[in-house]
């Protein structure tokens, strides 16, 4: 009398391999939801100036809170600030665009880009003060409207315009600012 072989996995065969399955289904499922959660939280650790940062050397259009577009190429980032180089049709060369000022943006990158130097830390006094040493001709955009004219001081948390109409002096605090650009 011979004994018949099974042909096909026994029926223990077949529930080990399910339940192996099963486990294989169940790692990667939690190994997603791990990844999900890793991911929500390097996001929220992400500033707008990282996200800048990610992007130095490209185009980027910003809405600022007057509503008006800015296009330009990203030239750098810090903590506070941004500063562009204008690309047409824009007619000032050079921005410096207060990150508070910032309503949306496109042309940002999903990735970010962390702080390396010193320099990402300066706030907008210290480049104010360097257009004031400079006596660079600039126009200042509020919310207000735009003045030309030139940096006469820049405080902890306001600048001097002396502008160029010959009407005096304005006082902008930096709360109010758009943009400082270039002036032609």
């Amino acid at each position: 009398m011979t004994s018949a072989q099974p042909v096909g996995p026994t029926r223990w065969e077949a529930l080990f391999d399910d339940l192996e399955a099963q486990a294989r289904a169940q790692s990667a499922a939690e190994a997603d939801a791990l990844v999900s959660e890793l991911t929500r939280a390097e996001h929220a650790t992400m500033t707008l100036a990282d996200r800048f940062r990610a992007v130095v050397g490209g185009v980027v259009t910003l809405e600022l809170l007057d509503g008006a577009p800015l296009r330009g190429v990203v030239v750098e980032a810090a903590d506070e600030w941004l500063l562009l180089r204008g690309v047409r049709p824009e007619p000032l060369s050079q921005h410096l665009v207060p990150l508070a000022a910032v309503a949306a943006a496109h042309g940002l990158a999903r990735q970010a880009a962390s702080a390396t130097s010193r320099r990402d830390a300066l706030g907008l006094g210290p480049v104010l003060r360097s257009l004031q040493r400079d006596r660079a001709r600039v126009v200042v955009r509020t919310l207000r409207g735009a003045y030309g004219g030139r940096v006469a001081r820049v405080g902890r948390d306001h600048l001097d315009i002396d502008l160029l109409d010959g009407r005096g002096t304005r006082l902008v605090p930096f709360t109010a600012l758009l943009v400082v650009s270039e002036s032609p």
